[in-house]
């Protein structure tokens, strides 16, 4: 979610890009508590304009994606109107999580439950976080959460989101409260005969 979360409204009517440049890959990339098991250490990683391109091109495969499962739903609007062919997404994600060779390892403690982790012989970073990014997406978009996905349609929000309660519209109660305001003028203008 936080790589589909790199396209999102600017706060002016427009849609802010975080990966739009090397500088901005890298600023988020180190940003990034939550990457994958797999994937290098953000400090350990050097962004040059192949590997920014190379996310991008796993996030636009996932928005895709995404646009498929909150169907018939509307797809966020930031990028509906050039979203990628779905066979196309799939290829460009199927591709990126195969780019990096694991293996499943078990460890076992004396003490506690065996936990897994993945062991790869890649060495470059940048192959790794792609190949993690691209696996995490296919695990979520293979698991039981992808069923609770939502575009947010507030006025002017781009995000995707997880339904966390049945009643839930919005991704965050400030697009809510946009939604809302939005839909009251819009009443308000229709009583008065503007419309």
């Amino acid at each position: 979610m936080e790589l589909v979360g790199t396209v999102r409204h600017d706060g002016d009517g427009g849609v802010l890009d975080d990966l739009d440049t090397v500088r901005g890959a890298t600023r988020w990339l180190q940003q990034q508590s939550g990457l994958p098991a797999t994937a290098t250490a953000p400090g350990d990683l050097v962004v040059d304009e192949e590997l920014r391109q190379a996310v991008v091109d796993v996030r636009r495969a996932v928005r895709a994606l995404f646009a498929r499962v909150v169907s018939p739903a509307p797809p966020s609007p930031a990028d509906a109107h050039r979203l990628l062919p779905v066979e196309e997404a799939l290829r460009l994600l199927n591709a990126a999580a195969a780019r990096e060779p694991v293996a499943p390892q078990l460890h076992w403690p004396a003490e506690g439950p065996p936990t897994a982790d993945l062991l790869s012989a890649e060495d470059d970073p940048g192959v790794r976080l792609v190949a993690a990014l691209a696996r995490d997406a296919v695990d979520f978009l293979s698991g039981p959460q992808r069923e609770q996905l939502r575009a947010c349609h507030a006025p002017r929000c781009v995000r995707y989101f997880i339904k966390s309660h049945g009643r839930q519209e919005w991704c965050k109660p400030s697009c809510g409260n946009r939604a809302r305001v939005a839909r009251h003028y819009e009443r308000t203008r229709e009583a008065t005969g503007r419309g």
